[in-house]
């Protein structure tokens, strides 16, 4: 993701909300009225899960070998982030 958080379509032409609405916007969509648009969903404990996914994947980039994929094969790579993970978990 690129942080400008946009979710993964549901299949169905839709795109699921993890950030919530800015009252800017609120305020000028309810201005509006009719003509405001329809509100967009927003679910507190999806956005508090994709943090802490995003927070792990973040950790997890913080080596080297993992965020430049330096293996070629897949269980190098498999490897490398096992080797990761391990030392996050044994840091905390």
């Amino acid at each position: 993701m690129n942080g400008t958080g946009g979710g993964r379509p549901t299949g169905q032409g839709s795109v699921c909300h993890t950030v919530s609405e800015k009252t800017d916007s609120r305020t000028a969509r309810l201005r509006k009225g009719s003509r405001g648009g329809r509100p967009p969903g927003f679910d507190e404990e999806r956005c508090k899960k994709h943090h802490t996914i995003e927070r792990a994947i973040n950790r997890l980039e913080q080596h080297r070998a993992v965020a430049t994929r330096y293996g070629k094969r897949r269980y190098v790579c498999l490897g490398t982030a096992t080797v990761a993970a391990l030392s996050i978990w044994l840091r905390t």
